[in-house]
């Protein structure tokens, strides 16, 4: 190990810090306080040590753990861009930048491994990817269905939209899927 490793691991751990700061648009489980994304990462690692049975395919578990851990670190420069907002496609340049410059402060080697894992969640191409997006879209699911609708009511989402939105889960995990189909349903068939 070289001896300025640690020191450029320390800066980063103190970085990632500012992710407790970035609000999200949804709020904790019957709540009104708004989720930060260091409590949307923690929450999506515990599901996937939870709920990595209902995988598609079998999966590298600590690969989908790093995955969801490391997701929205972009956020710290780029924000959180609500999955409903029409702009979110253009959000991309800016979180390619803010990843090469957050990964970037650690290690060489630590930094290509982050990156590289950011780019593969990013892709949505492998199995792990496809289940790391899977969670993703759940939780908020679970946390609109626990909130009365929550952002999906509070920012008129049609049903159409969330359903759009949200069947990439599909691809992950179609027991999850499946789940987060009959809620969506649920909701949308009170109003």
């Amino acid at each position: 190990m070289q001896p300025d490793n640690l020191s450029k691991q320390l800066e980063f751990i103190k970085e990632i810090d500012k992710l407790k700061y970035i609000q999200r648009k949804t709020r904790l489980f019957n709540s009104d306080r708004n989720e930060n994304d260091a409590e949307h990462s923690w929450h999506l690692a515990l599901m996937a040590l939870v709920l990595a049975e209902h995988s598609n395919e079998e999966v590298d578990l600590l690969k989908v753990l790093k995955m969801v851990l490391i997701h929205d670190i972009v956020e710290i420069d780029a924000g959180d861009t609500f999955l409903f907002d029409a702009h979110r496609d253009s959000s991309k340049e800016t979180e390619q930048l803010a990843a090469k410059r957050i990964f970037g402060m650690l290690p060489e080697k630590q930094a290509d491994e982050f990156m590289a894992i950011w780019e593969e969640f990013e892709g949505g191409s492998t199995v792990e990817a496809k289940f790391a997006h899977s969670l993703d879209r759940l939780e908020p699911v679970l946390q609109n269905d626990s909130n009365q609708g929550g952002t999906w009511a509070e920012y008129n989402v049609p049903y159409e939209k969330v359903i759009g939105k949200v069947s990439v889960m599909d691809k992950g995990s179609s027991v999850l899927w499946g789940h987060a189909e009959k809620l969506i349903g649920s909701f949308y068939a009170e109003e």
